[in-house]
């Protein structure tokens, strides 16, 4: 007798799970030959816009917690799953559940001392058999992670691929996440995050169903990207040959230098330009606004275009030509030379490489808002420079203040001073930005306490190594603010505590670790050193460290709590004459000590962020509230406490 054959059982299984289901006390792997973590800080911050902003849509100051229940889904995308060995293997996915589970740490540090928190430890690692493992179990990411999840700061340099992306992507994390999530609806947007986010798991049984779930999602030919469409809109608007030859042959041109320059340079671009020159409308913030111009030509600039040509002018076919060979011509030649300036200093736009560094995101959009083709070179110069040193300024003066500098928090601000920028000359420019200096709220000497904690460490490292470049530039010394935040060079720079790590030599002035660790972590209790030098002498008290600074050939910031550093340097004399920096130093490194060496910080960033600097008759001395050294205290004597 015959056995009926048996029906196979089913070997792929898709699901839909919110981010709970999918990472609570799950595990995951990740097999040797997939690539590796690859994700660039602009795809992190369109995640973080995506998921702030969907949440922002719905979330009121309000609502009672339960009603994030009734707020609206996001949904992040599918996963692919393979079963082998015991183990549950990412296929396809491992992207965007690294960036997730990077986003739960930081939202899990966020939350530490909050009465009211949501525990996500549970979607980060789980406990079996007394050992701890993080959910996504990567073996040679494993120390990078413990690091973040203690809050310790990451230097990466000689690490895999993965490990280095890991640090750099968590640190924009802390960037980009909005003030108005991680304030008060900070539990509401973890809430939302956790129930109302989804993504879809597809399992299958064996690497094979695995690997053609993944070939047929991806391998269905390529679709046309944004320029793309919007280059065959403008075309079929072009009547003569000649012109669509000669628009065809411009626009090729500048798409593929931009794309030499990186993979989304090209559609970057253009929501550059567009918003720049031409967006006049923002959605506003409150729930359920409709998206307006600048958030159209974010995601779909092709149609916004099309549905925006009577604004545009783009009616005869001679004004789409010169839409391309006029318009696009010169922003997509400025643009390229303003990314260019952003990678590699260059002298009188440096404040654009500085912006960069920080991982400001919109100062190309700024930059291109105040140019016009009918601008010659020496005026585009001008321009650029004025708008980026005011960008530097007004920058620096928000992270000074706790401010963050993301891009949901600054969008409208920035899309304002966007439109005020057009259509003005130099000189309008000029005093234009320098009126927007002074009605700044933010000052350097307005916040006394500025410090180190979790979330800042990019910002701070930018700002000591300006700090430091400038007192040795001033001085005539050699110094490169590129080698100070590098992060490839061999022996990168690193924050360094003047204040080693223990608590029990400072018992006499702190009741408690915590105070002494908010005080230890104050701008004026910290240097950049180098690898080596830095790890050699961490522990050391303070009079060891002093010598190490001047016997290592260390950066004059650091150099100048050593009595010697003041003799036989007759230009770091002259600097002191001239800005009357309150510079001295120091037997001892006490509580006053630091407090005096954070004023010092003040008056150097004053210096180096110098409002002047827009001023077309010439830079002047920094007028801040407190211009005289703090009482008692000499200047440049090379004295001791």
């Amino acid at each position: 007798m015959t056995r009926p054959a048996r029906a196979r059982p089913s070997t792929i299984d898709g699901r839909a799970r919110t981010v709970r289901e999918l990472l609570d006390k799950a595990k995951y792997a990740i097999d040797f030959y997939q690539r590796e973590y690859a994700w660039k800080e602009r795809q992190v911050r369109e995640l973080i816009d995506d998921l702030t902003g969907k949440f922002l849509d719905s979330y009121e100051h309000s609502h009672s917690r339960h009603e994030v229940e009734g707020y609206g889904h996001y949904f992040l995308g599918s996963i692919v799953i393979s079963h082998k060995r015991g183990q549950r293997f990412v296929v396809d996915g491992q992207q965007r559940l690294t960036t997730l589970t990077l986003l739960l740490i930081h939202l899990h540090r966020l939350q530490e001392g909050r009465d009211e928190r949501v525990d996500v430890q549970n979607l980060i690692y789980s406990e079996k058999y007394g050992r701890k493992s993080f959910n996504l179990d990567v073996p040679d990411r494993v120390e990078v992670m413990q690091r973040l999840m203690a809050g310790a700061p990451i230097e990466a340099n000689g690490e895999s691929e993965s490990v280095r992306n890991i640090a750099a992507r968590y640190g924009n994390i802390a960037d980009h996440l909005p003030e108005e999530v991680t304030e008060s609806a900070l539990p509401y947007f973890v809430d939302w995050l956790l129930e109302n986010v989804h993504l879809v798991e597809i399992e299958a049984l064996s690497d094979e169903d695995a690997y053609t779930i993944f070939e047929t999602m991806n391998d269905r030919g390529l679709s046309l990207s944004l320029p793309e469409m919007l280059k065959g809109y403008v075309l079929a608007n072009v009547r003569q040959e000649d012109d669509q030859r000669s628009v065809n042959e411009t626009w090729k041109e500048h798409m593929q230098r931009l794309k030499e320059m990186g993979d989304e340079e090209d559609v970057d671009f253009f929501k550059n330009w567009l918003r720049a020159r031409h967006a006049e409308t923002i959605r506003a913030g409150r729930k359920g606004a409709e998206n307006r111009d600048y958030e159209r030509i974010g995601s779909e600039f092709h149609r916004w275009v099309r549905d925006q040509r009577q604004h545009l002018g783009l009616i005869e076919p001679d004004a789409f030509v010169r839409f391309v060979s006029r318009d696009l011509d010169f922003y997509a030649r400025r643009s390229i030379e303003i990314r260019t300036a952003a990678r590699d200093l260059t002298p009188g736009w440096e404040s654009v490489y500085y912006n960069e560094d920080r991982g400001f995101t919109l100062q190309t959009q700024a930059l291109l808002a105040s140019l016009s083709p009918d601008d010659d070179a020496g005026e585009i110069r001008r321009k650029v420079a004025l708008v980026a040193d005011f960008l530097d300024i007004w920058l620096a003066r928000r992270v000074w203040n706790f401010r963050t500098v993301s891009y949901s928090s600054v969008r409208y601000t920035l899309f304002t001073l966007t439109r005020e920028l057009r259509g003005r000359d130099t000189g309008s420019l000029s005093e234009f930005l320098l009126g927007q200096l002074d009605e700044q709220q933010e000052r350097f000497d307005r916040e006394p306490g500025f410090r180190l904690h979790h979330q800042n460490y990019r910002q701070v490292k930018h700002i000591l190594a300006r700090l430091t470049h400038w007192v040795e530039t001033q001085c005539g010394l050699s110094s490169s603010f590129r080698d100070l935040t590098s992060r490839g060079r061999a022996r990168p720079f690193e924050i360094e505590h003047i204040w080693a790590d223990h608590y029990d030599r400072f018992t006499d002035w702190f009741a408690h670790p915590s105070e002494f660790e908010t005080e230890r972590n104050r701008l004026g209790g910290l240097l950049l050193l180098q690898r080596g030098v830095n790890q050699s002498i961490g522990d050391a008290p303070y009079e060891a460290k002093r010598d190490a600074y001047l016997s290592h050939g260390q950066n004059l910031l650091a150099r100048s709590l050593h009595p010697l550093a003041y003799k036989n340097l007759p230009a770091f004399q002259r600097l002191l004459d001239r800005t009357s920096l309150p510079f001295r130093a120091y037997e001892s490194f006490g509580p006053e000590q630091l407090a005096e060496r954070q004023e010092l910080y003040i008056r150097i960033a004053d210096w180096v962020w110098n409002p002047s600097r827009l001023d077309l008759d010439g830079e002047k001395s920094p007028t801040p509230e407190r211009i005289g050294p703090p009482e008692g205290v000499a200047v440049g004597d090379g004295g001791t406490v």
